[in-house]
């Protein structure tokens, strides 16, 4: 009788043993790279390098945020709210009905004056507040394959509650995002003179060539018992509706401001601009706020002094921080480690090099 041990008549292994050259080990093959020892920059950090860090960043930062903020000084704006001025008096306890009325006047006219030269072109805007764009549900109420392509026309399996009418036939485009489209108008006149508005590249042009079809036109828009803002013309193609194109690029913030059109002529100082406002879009049944606004561009963009306090505040506590850490080192110095005793100086037998 053969012992546990003994081996099998096939001539396999003992049973009860294992073998250690069979396995395998995880143990990565030597390199100076897995055992961390190839070349590199450790800098000591003596008062001398930190002092000079602060001082190089002040230095490059205030003159950036001083030039931002004078740039942003020289930006020109008119910012006018319009949503109560331009409800009729016995409308005044009850706008939502004003709003939602079909046979109420929506006709506005309002005069502005220019307070400095505005060069053009000059940038106007309709400003919202208290309208959350970026809410899950609304954000996600649209369908990119049907605005892309008319193959995709029957994709509405994300554009719900705005997806079909009542006989079941699909809506283009679809979603809550495309039938809460603006549809405040505005009219701009100058001494009995028409300002044209150009609506030319007011949309990223990235979004009418690629987001947007050429093939795909209207279709069941805002056609059924609940109208939610402006509507489209069936015979233009989604790319060149510039107004949908601009309103379907959501914003991540409440108060956020929307390209209208651009005026390509100057507006000197103290002209008088009149402005006629169609005030069709509801903002009264959620609390929101209108503003139109008129503004000229710098460099940096539209007015935005925060850019430029930003880099003075970040300068300016650099620069601070430096002469604090000068006058302490002045005043009461220490000294200095010899990095001749850090680990990555001395060689393996422990001897300094």
């Amino acid at each position: 009788m053969s012992s546990r041990g003994a081996t099998s008549s096939s001539g396999g292994p003992q049973l009860g043993t294992s073998d250690s050259s069979t396995r395998i080990s995880k143990k990565p093959k030597y390199s100076r790279f897995t055992q961390q020892e190839l070349p590199a920059c450790k800098p000591i950090l003596t008062p001398g390098w930190v002092i000079a860090t602060f001082i190089a960043v002040g230095i490059v930062f205030i003159p950036i945020g001083l030039a931002s903020l004078f740039a942003s000084q020289r930006v020109v704006e008119i910012v006018h709210r319009y949503d109560e001025e331009c409800v009729p008096p016995i409308f005044s306890s009850n706008q939502l009905a004003y709003i939602q009325s079909s046979i109420t006047n929506k006709t506005c006219t309002k005069n502005f004056t220019v307070p400095k030269r505005m060069k053009g072109p000059v940038y106007v805007y309709y400003q919202l507040d208290n309208f959350y764009q970026n809410h899950r549900r609304y954000v996600k109420s649209r369908s990119d394959t049907q605005l892309r392509s008319k193959a995709g026309e029957l994709d509405i399996s994300t554009c719900k509650p705005e997806a079909t009418t009542g006989n079941n036939s699909p809506i283009v485009p679809c979603g809550l995002i495309a039938w809460s489209l603006f549809n405040d108008t505005y009219g701009f006149s100058m001494k009995n003179k028409v300002l044209n508005v150009s609506k030319k590249n007011i949309a990223w042009k990235s979004d009418q060539e690629h987001k947007f079809g050429s093939d795909v036109y209207p279709k069941n828009f805002q056609s059924g018992g609940l109208i939610g803002g402006g509507k489209l013309d069936a015979s233009i193609p989604l790319s060149e509706q510039v107004d949908l194109i601009v309103w379907m690029r959501t914003a991540a913030l409440p108060t956020f401001r929307k390209l209208y059109g651009k005026i390509e002529t100057d507006l000197e100082a103290n002209d008088e601009i009149t402005v006629v406002i169609q005030n069709n879009y509801n903002t009264y049944s959620f609390g929101g706020r209108k503003r139109l606004v008129l503004s000229t561009t710098s460099w940096i963009g539209g007015k935005n002094d925060f850019l430029g306090i930003a880099y003075l505040t970040v300068g300016g506590f650099c620069m601070f921080l430096a002469i604090g850490f000068i006058l302490l080192y002045v005043i009461k110095p220490r000294p200095l480690g010899d990095p001749a005793f850090l680990s990555w100086n001395r060689n393996p037998s422990g001897i300094m090099n």
